[in-house]
């Protein structure tokens, strides 16, 4: 959704245009798509880590990127940041499963991290001051880059200290990206302060345009729900000034962000006063609770930049957290410059800018000291297999070969022996002995493919076979090498006729078919795929995947066989439904697909994307009358 058209970047100060346009994901692979979730909800445990001192109290989330989930202060008994009462995923982070509130740790794409419904690796390291620290770390797979986030409360501070570091390994220049994200509370005078004099609006209609701070189109923006739509609002924070960002309620009190002077980006998000804002803040927490907004903090000065970091170097900075006090009546004064000079003055007596330049200059000593064992938490073993790989030393964020899981075995074998195993390649290719058919790869579905560059070369030295040649066929897609892509595939049916690979081509003739070329052969192979899938998640997205397909070949009577193939729990499911009701549209039977809308209590669509309209198009095929509420999730103007 974060993207613009080339002509709009072109007119973007030259700096910002040059970033915007520089290493853009085409895919978040080699990550893959988070869905297995729903809208039926438990109470249920989570593993939490929590540092104290005398005046702060942090909650930190290991199992789910590290999100500090709360961050309380003891004196007046307050909550600084937002926290969602209800763990709700939804369709958010780049490769699926998001959840609201809290402070996140976006890193390597523009979006909400792929690591957010992750875990990641979490020890005690020694402070500055001669305390603990908690550090935080993982390897970031989009890009390739380890990071590293430091927490430690010193004593006697109202503000929470965050040493943070991204580091390029790498012999070559990476794309890095970083946004720190804030959930506050949002209520009708809230509102958040910041100094600039400008912002950068970007709307889900994707057009960015610098506009005035804080009055543009009769309202005054510096306050959340003073939006009608979902926006972002990146601030011009001059290069020389100080880096805060502050939410202040209707008695001047709440929570301001400052850093050293790195971290030069500043942004609020709101979700607006509309149904669709609204909407999706019912859908991510639970009725009743108040709204939030979101201020960010990062290292561009919108998130549609991506930096170069180099060879062998690294961002680091220090971000610090906590309560402010500020007279009321200058912060909600109609006069800007005296409004944000009142949060300013207020921050320096709280924590002079000075003394933020001292932390980080006291933590950069103790950032490349190893962890302390045992591990309080344990993330993937990705970053354990990448140092295999590459030799890479990491002081600080070690990444051991105890990590390695089963997931990383097979790439672990290619390493070590030039070959790639690929179980049951004889014994299970063909027909099994009670007659269905047997997929190549030993009756299960394949694991996480790599595709950089590296891993590239590894497969394509390796010997050839169905397993391979499908991760080859991937890695070779990704790097924008469709037509080797495409030759892979085939031979890796031609070894072994798996439903996993017949798939991979089909999605290669979907992407031709939107120019018309292929849209027939894609819904054949999408139902030969179909047809030999046993395993029941994989079937259920597959089919999900193959519906669209074979309604765009204009084939509504096999997109309704394939979706009868789901057993009645699944098909009961909200995307399922959906596809149903345009399935009845396809056969023209419109007063049918109403229905499917509007009986009962109608439907939830569990994975509904970030800005997807499939809802009101679908409606909008069916009949002009509005959409119900229930189903309004638009974040634009219609």
């Amino acid at each position: 959704m974060h993207t613009i058209e080339e002509s709009e970047r072109a007119a973007l100060p030259p700096s910002m245009a040059r970033q915007v346009g520089y290493e853009p994901l085409s895919s978040v692979l080699p990550t893959r798509i988070l869905d297995g979730y729903g809208r039926d909800r438990a109470p249920a445990g989570l593993d939490t880590l929590v540092i104290e001192s005398d005046r702060l109290r942090a909650t930190v989330l290991p199992g789910l990127g590290g999100r500090i989930h709360s961050l309380h202060h003891k004196p007046t008994g307050r909550e600084l940041l937002y926290t969602n009462p209800v763990l709700q995923p939804a369709d958010f982070a780049l490769n699926g499963a998001w959840f609201s509130g809290g402070i996140e740790w976006n890193i390597g794409a523009t979006g909400h991290t792929t690591l957010s419904c992750a875990p990641v690796h979490a020890a005690v390291v020694p402070a500055p001051d001669g305390g603990e620290m908690l550090r935080l770390w993982e390897w970031e797979r989009l890009r390739d880059t380890p990071f590293q986030v430091d927490l430690w409360l010193p004593e006697g501070s109202d503000f929470l200290y965050v040493g943070a570091r991204t580091r390029n390994p790498h012999d070559r220049t990476v794309p890095v990206y970083w946004w720190s994200n804030i959930a506050v509370p949002e209520e009708e005078r809230t509102r958040v302060l910041v100094p600039a004099e400008e912002t950068w609006h970007f709307g889900y209609e994707r057009s960015l345009r610098r506009i005035p701070v804080p009055h543009w189109r009769d309202a005054d923006r510096s306050y959340p729900l003073r939006s009608e739509f979902p926006a972002d609002y990146f601030y011009e924070v001059p290069v020389e000034a100080r880096k805060w960002i502050a939410s202040l309620d209707e008695h001047g009190q709440g929570l301001v962000q400052t850093s050293t002077d790195l971290l030069r980006g500043r942004k609020l998000f709101v979700w607006g006063h509309g149904p669709g804002g609204r909407r999706w803040q019912q859908w991510l927490t639970e009725p009743g609770t108040p709204g939030y907004a979101e201020i960010q903090a990062g290292l561009a000065r919108t998130q549609l930049e991506h930096i170069p970091l180099e060879a062998g170097e690294e961002f680091a900075w220090l971000e610090a957290y906590g309560p402010l006090d500020a007279d009321p009546a200058a912060v909600h004064g109609d006069d800007w410059d005296a409004a944000r000079a009142e949060v300013e003055g207020r921050l320096e007596t709280a924590l002079p800018r000075a003394d933020v330049d001292a932390a980080y200059a006291a933590w950069r000593p103790y950032a490349d000291t190893d962890p302390a064992e045992p591990r309080l938490a344990t993330g993937s073993g990705w970053g354990a297999l990448e140092v295999v790989r590459g030799g890479h030393l990491l002081p600080g964020t070690p990444f051991p070969e105890d990590t390695l899981g089963e997931e990383q075995q097979p790439w672990l074998e290619l390493l070590k022996t030039g070959r790639l195993p690929d179980p049951g390649r004889a014994a299970d290719a063909g027909r099994g002995p009670d007659g269905p058919e047997r997929d190549g790869f030993g009756g299960t579905p394949p694991g996480p493919t790599l595709v950089s560059a590296a891993w590239r070369d590894q497969l394509e030295c390796a010997p050839s076979g169905p397993m391979t040649d499908y991760h080859l066929g991937i890695a070779q897609w990704h790097a924008g090498d469709h037509a080797q892509a495409v030759r892979s595939w085939e031979r890796s049916c031609a070894a072994a006729e798996t439903p996993w690979a017949l798939r991979c081509l089909a999605v290669a003739d979907a992407y031709d078919a939107a120019t018309g070329l292929y849209p027939q052969r894609a819904a054949d192979r999408f139902l030969a795929a179909v047809e030999r899938v046993s395993d029941g998640h994989a079937l259920a997205a597959l089919i999900r995947e193959a519906v669209p397909v074979l309604l765009a070949a204009d084939r509504p009577a096999d997109a309704r066989a394939v979706l009868d193939r789901l057993p009645p729990e699944e098909r009961a499911r909200g995307r399922c439904r959906l596809l149903h009701a345009r399935i009845l549209v396809a056969e023209g039977d419109r007063e049918a697909a109403r229905a499917v809308f509007t009986e009962g209590d109608g439907f939830e669509v569990d994975d509904l994307r970030e800005g997807d309209e499939i809802l009101n198009d679908t409606w909008s095929s069916i009949t002009d009358a509005p959409i119900p509420d229930r189903y309004e999730f638009r974040m634009r103007p219609a």
